[in-house]
């Protein structure tokens, strides 16, 4: 007998991955100056990566679990990004963004800067193995996992890319982030857990590669 998970619960984790695509467009547009820096674009800026730990949540326990370990390991070191995250974006958009260059200089070079640095490579670390579990599953298309991938590198290294290339990085992300999003809404009733006979996992519908 098996035990569906609550299809309203993946359909809500759909909603706060295209919630934080959304966000990653609008934190693009303000990098671009194509809409104005406000309290506002500052205080959503973290929502992006809080929505998007709901999401990978969300397709590890609809997907990523029947990878095994790697699959465990991948999930946790992205979510443990991802939270960090949160953190860095508070930092750069509520904190940076009213000290003087001189004092943000000083701080990159102390305690938080090491720190920036570590959230960092484990994020690419993270979404790269996260992305890998994703498509060891064979349930996903492939483009938008690697989008999702593509994206998440000029992201990583925001500190040594031009400005440019990490706004593009963000647009791609998000691209992935919402192509995933609708795929998870879409199969969001045909998604069941494990049966109580044999602890297998299974979905009602076969994998697609796009």
């Amino acid at each position: 007998m098996s035990h569906p998970v609550p299809a309203t619960l993946y359909r809500i984790a759909a909603a706060a991955g295209l919630g934080s695509a959304l966000v990653l467009l609008v934190n693009a547009a303000k990098r671009a100056e194509v809409i104005p820096t406000s309290a506002f674009t500052q205080l959503v800026a973290p929502l992006a990566q809080i929505m998007a730990l709901a999401f990978v949540t969300a397709l590890y326990l609809a997907f990523g679990r029947r990878t095994g370990t790697f699959g465990l390991v991948a999930y946790l070191l992205n979510a443990f990004a991802l939270a960090a995250l949160v953190g860095v974006e508070f930092v750069i958009n509520l904190v940076f963004s009213d000290l003087p260059a001189s004092t943000i200089d000083a701080l990159r070079a102390g305690s938080l800067g090491i720190a920036l640095t570590v959230v960092s490579i484990a994020f690419l670390l993270g979404t790269l193995a996260f992305v890998t579990t994703m498509l060891r599953t064979r349930e996903l298309p492939t483009v938008p996992l690697v989008l999702y991938a593509v994206g998440a590198v000029p992201v990583s290294l925001r500190a040594f890319v031009p400005e440019l290339v990490l706004d593009l990085g963000l647009l791609v992300l998000a691209a992935g982030i919402a192509w995933l999003a609708i795929c998870l809404f879409d199969r969001a009733s045909r998604i069941t857990t494990w049966s109580a006979v044999g602890s297998t996992q299974t979905s009602l519908r076969p994998g697609v590669h796009a």
